[in-house]
């Protein structure tokens, strides 16, 4: 490749954007980067910076991750993402995916990874970390059905705010988490509820130990 990899950097820690930086900057192949801190602002961004691919936070407040990536392809279709995760479940693997996103990798993987992912992704590859893979190749078939009738029902931030409520998390606590309203935060619930057929926290946090979500 004779010109460098142009990244744009979603995360809202700056403390994590700058690790990001640094650690793709010393890669021969990466070239300028620019890094946001949230979803909201991922559209415009792209528009005016042009990546060749976007490295994507699932975990932010406002419109959040998997949004985020939604919106983007569906503006622009042939958008390269990579999501960079502390969750390493592979529902959240499934959905990222579903959204559009071509890479995952997690952050506790070795730094080069992260580097390998966007190269790969560049060139038109697929990328999943293979501890992940492996995850994915070991769900039953039964598991597998259960992911994708979850994914189906649930919008991207009614998966976000069901995966706050099942691991314990009020309204209120999942409405700072998230940067959202509490009547907004309420409203997702009682939808989210509904879909699965679900009465109390209790269990969502059963449906969502299943999904592996929520550790047993």
């Amino acid at each position: 490749m004779n010109t460098k990899i142009k990244v744009l950097l979603v995360d809202d820690h700056a403390v994590v954007r700058a690790g990001f930086r640094m650690l793709l900057s010393a890669q021969e192949s990466i070239g300028e980067i620019l890094d946001i801190d949230c979803g909201e602002l991922v559209i415009q961004e792209y528009r005016q910076f042009q990546p060749d691919v976007v490295v994507m936070d699932l975990s932010m407040p406002g419109i959040g991750g998997l949004e985020a990536i939604r919106r983007l392809i569906k503006q622009y279709n042939n958008a390269l993402v990579v999501v960079y995760s502390i969750h390493d479940e592979a529902i959240y693997v499934e959905r990222a995916m579903q959204a559009g996103a071509k890479g995952y990798v997690t952050k506790n993987s070795a730094p080069e990874i992260l580097a390998e992912a966007v190269q790969k992704v560049v060139q038109g590859e697929n990328y999943i970390e293979s501890n992940l893979s492996s995850v994915l190749d070991d769900e039953s078939e039964q598991d597998a059905e259960l992911y994708r009738e979850v994914i189906d029902l649930l919008s991207p931030r009614e998966f976000d705010v069901f995966c706050l409520l099942a691991k314990g998390m009020n309204a209120h606590e999942a409405s700072e988490q998230l940067c959202l309203g509490y009547k907004t935060v309420a409203n997702y619930s009682t939808q989210i509820k509904h879909k699965l057929n679900a009465n109390t926290a209790a269990e969502l946090a059963h449906i969502a130990m299943a999904l592996g979500v929520v550790k047993r």
